[in-house]
């Protein structure tokens, strides 16, 4: 159970990536196809408006919509359960065990998500409730959490978290300290299906995410220009980028990323993929993605490529030109094997107990 119907590159293939996970471990897995018109419409129009502070002029609103159709079409391709409404988890059918994650799936701050019961196993009909990869997303560890969320968290028979400050509150909530587990996305295969475009026929560097800061931007086009490479904007309009492919589609977008000669994010899922792909790749901090993003990185050991507006232009062009550290893929390696271990034994049937495990 996720955000699998959001109109991002990340939540999608996390979905997916996790379903196929689960598959490939010898269970029957389906993604639980819950609905809202609340939520619906939440989403379209932030879909529709996705740069908002920044202005979206009425001759993109056509583009999004195209990108959002194609989202669409991709959603029916995701191994969906009975659809059932969001708010009436009594139509869901029976499951052994809900699997509650990735994602920002306990995020309170979530614009429409949040503090939904259900993403806490409230009325949610399975013999057995875990989570993994589960995030509070830009819910910071200083609030707390309300003791009637913290007991709901009690029925979760095994928790597994996606960064450090999702860590620190469920450990300050329950007691324990949870296993911290990587994005879908980083621990299971992606495959896409076959794609041919024109943005991979010749070198680019993919900018992937929106409301870039000046300084930000001025590194990338003085690197891009130096190394002779355009810019090509997925998924969302930079007018400093030299292209704009903004009706990518999912598979689209794991082909592109994995091509490109270096990655231009401030998004949690372009560090994600960025890694994946041993592509090098720079990003910033955003208020909302923050703790996502710096936790990525801490956990990877790969901080240096978080860079600010006191970052030297030196510093950048390295970054974007070099390999990335060894250390980094080592760390994955490591944190794959604690995340095979995680779900070995919570998804061990005769093995789940009534009680959380660290």
């Amino acid at each position: 159970m996720t955000f699998h119907r959001c109109i991002n590159y990340g939540s999608y293939w996390q979905a997916r990536c996790l379903a196929e996970g689960i598959q490939s471990r010898g269970h029957s897995s389906v993604i639980l196809d819950h609905e809202s018109r609340r939520v619906n419409m939440a989403e379209w129009k932030c879909a529709l408006q996705p740069t908002l502070p920044t202005h979206v002029p009425e001759s993109d609103h056509p583009i999004y919509r195209q990108k959002v159709e194609r989202f669409f079409e991709i959603f029916e391709s995701l191994p969906l359960s009975p659809r059932f409404e969001l708010d009436r988890p009594e139509e869901m059918e029976e499951y052994d065990v809900v699997v509650v994650g990735s994602d920002e799936v306990w995020n309170l701050y979530h614009p429409w998500y949040g503090r939904n019961p259900l993403f806490y196993g409230e009325g949610v009909k399975a013999k057995h409730l875990i989570s993994y990869a589960a995030s509070y997303g830009n819910y910071p560890a200083s609030e707390g959490l309300e003791e009637s969320w913290a007991q709901r968290l009690r029925n979760f028979e095994s928790i597994a978290v996606r960064d450090e400050n999702s860590q620190t509150i469920v450990k300050n909530a329950l007691g324990f300290e949870p296993v911290i587990v990587l994005d879908p996305c980083l621990q299971f295969p992606i495959n896409p299906d076959p794609r041919e475009s024109i943005y991979w026929e010749k070198p680019y560097i993919a900018v992937y995410g929106h409301n870039f800061s000046d300084s930000y931007i001025s590194k990338i086009k003085a690197y891009a220009e130096s190394s002779k490479l355009p810019l090509i904007s997925i998924g969302y309009r930079n007018d400093w980028a030299d292209e704009q492919w903004i009706t990518a589609d999912p598979h689209d977008f794991a082909h592109f990323m994995a091509k490109a000669e270096a990655v231009a994010t401030n998004f949690f899922h372009g560090c994600v993929f960025a890694i994946r792909n041993e592509r090098p790749f720079v990003t910033e901090v955003t208020s909302y993605r923050s703790f996502k993003v710096q936790g990525l990185l801490a956990t990877l050991g790969a901080d240096k490529h978080l860079i600010n507006e006191n970052t030297d232009a030196a510093t950048v062009n390295q970054l974007l030109s070099q390999p990335l550290d060894p250390a980094v893929f080592a760390n994955i390696n490591r944190l794959r094997q604690v995340s095979d271990n995680y779900l070995d034994e919570a998804l061990s049937l005769n093995q789940l107990t009534h009680e959380p495990t660290p």
